[in-house]
């Protein structure tokens, strides 16, 4: 049977996705920029719109990393915000289980919920690193097994706090003057929360909103298998992707659950042209744009752990190695090699095999799953994918905010609907209608 593509909308930032330079590019930070990239999404019938959220500003040798995104507005605020000025697109939002606690993330997403008429959703994340901890009161690390331990019974209490308001105990009797009944009590007691009151919102539209996992270890899988609506996922091939849905969907039945109840949408960019040799060139001038020279030698030093400024981004790597046991150059919301020398030779390699210099090894490292071609073709191979069976649809990166995702509304969106694999129309009013 031909499956039903879906399609998100990522406002991006929190990455070295946006083309900063780029004179069409607008404000990260003003809520207009939010509106426009909603509107436009909900113009095109998305699923939904997905916000990430880093909770500390990442340094590089001291200094605020200059990909970073200064003054963005919390998530749950600017998603409550689009609430008011959308009708039917889900408004997704990303918020730690680490740093956070369940009964205020319970209220903030139940609130979206009730406001937006049942269209939220929360990407459920950990967070890796005590640079970010020293934010919050708990500080610290955890370690990865606690980190998931510790967001499974997250979850669980979250949702036992969203049931406690059983359907219909939601009252109004003036005469009386009663207006609610058997109001939302909880008690949970476990090894990571004990805690016991009074939910002060009642059941939201959807009942459950809609839960994301963003995890791509065999501990997030397995979390996303057993709790998740969505996983929102990373793989740069059809293969690659296969072998990950496969994967994904193959743990469901034990947890009694049916193929269907966990839809994967990796993310993605998008580059269009007029023909799919003008959609290269301007791919490539992209990712030139995306990766400058200051930004391919701040990634090299993530892994190298030294001071590499003198070295020409367009020659070769680095001949000295990687410093294992010096402390890392960048802080925060970055990945640390556990084995730099592994990785030193790993890119070694794939430099000379491919004759690649610095920033174009930097390029290739750092590349998301990419669709280019005419408007014909990126619909032709969207389709190919979810039909295949390596994504049940995408999460869109657009390189531009807030008007990068409007090329792709007005002009791939029409194919996808003459292919008769997207919708046309929203099915209902909640987000949960929209996706299953």
């Amino acid at each position: 049977m031909t499956k039903q593509i879906k399609l998100a909308a990522h406002f991006p930032g929190v990455n070295n996705t946006t083309v900063w330079s780029d004179p069409a590019s607008g404000s990260q930070i003003d809520f207009a920029s939010f509106e426009h990239l909603a509107r436009t999404a909900e113009r095109g019938k998305f699923d939904f719109l997905f916000l990430a959220e880093g909770l500390r500003l990442r340094e590089h040798a001291g200094k605020i990393l200059d990909s970073d995104v200064v003054g963005r507005p919390n998530t749950t605020t600017v998603l409550a915000a689009l609430s008011a000025v959308t009708t039917h697109l889900g408004l997704a939002g990303t918020l730690s289980s680490t740093f956070n606690e369940p009964y205020e993330v319970a209220r903030q997403v139940a609130s979206i919920d009730h406001l937006s008429g049942g269209r939220a959703a929360w990407n459920v994340v950990t967070s890796p690193d005590a640079f970010t901890g020293q934010n919050f009161r708990r500080g610290g690390f955890l370690k990865r097994e606690d980190r998931y331990a510790r967001a499974e019974e997250f979850l669980a209490t979250v949702r036992e706090l969203w049931d406690s308001w059983a359907p219909g105990t939601l009252v109004g009797d003036k005469e009386n003057g009663v207006f609610a009944r058997d109001p939302g009590r909880f008690v949970h007691s476990g090894p990571q929360f004990d805690i016991a009151g009074e939910f002060t919102l009642p059941r939201t539209p959807q009942g459950q909103p809609i839960v994301i996992q963003a995890g791509d270890s065999d501990e997030g899988r397995e979390f996303a298998a057993k709790t998740a609506d969505v996983i929102f996922s990373r793989h740069g091939t059809l293969e690659d992707g296969q072998a990950f849905y496969h994967d994904v969907k193959r743990r469901l039945a034990a947890y009694g659950r049916d193929h269907g109840e966990l839809l994967i949408m990796p993310a993605a960019t998008f580059v269009l042209g007029d023909t799919d040799a003008e959609a290269e060139e301007n791919a490539r001038e992209i990712r030139l744009q995306q990766v400058r020279p200051a930004t391919a030698i701040q990634f090299l030093e993530q892994v190298w752990s030294r001071d590499l400024s003198d070295y020409d981004v367009d020659g070769p790597l680095p001949e000295v190695d990687p410093d294992p046991d010096a402390e890392p150059l960048t802080w925060g919301r970055v990945r640390h090699e556990k084995d730099p020398l592994e990785t030193a030779r790993r890119w070694r390699a794939v430099a000379e095999e491919k004759k690649l210099s610095i920033r174009e090894l930097v390029i290739e490292a750092t590349a998301r799953q990419q669709f280019v071609g005419t408007p014909s073709t990126v619909a032709a191979t969207i389709d190919e994918y979810v039909q295949s069976d390596a994504a049940d649809g995408f999460v869109l990166v657009p390189h531009l905010t807030p008007g990068g995702l409007d090329e792709f509304v007005e002009k791939v969106v029409p194919h996808l609907q003459e292919r008769g694999v997207f919708r046309t129309e929203y099915a209902g009013p909640t987000l949960r209608e929209q996706l299953f």
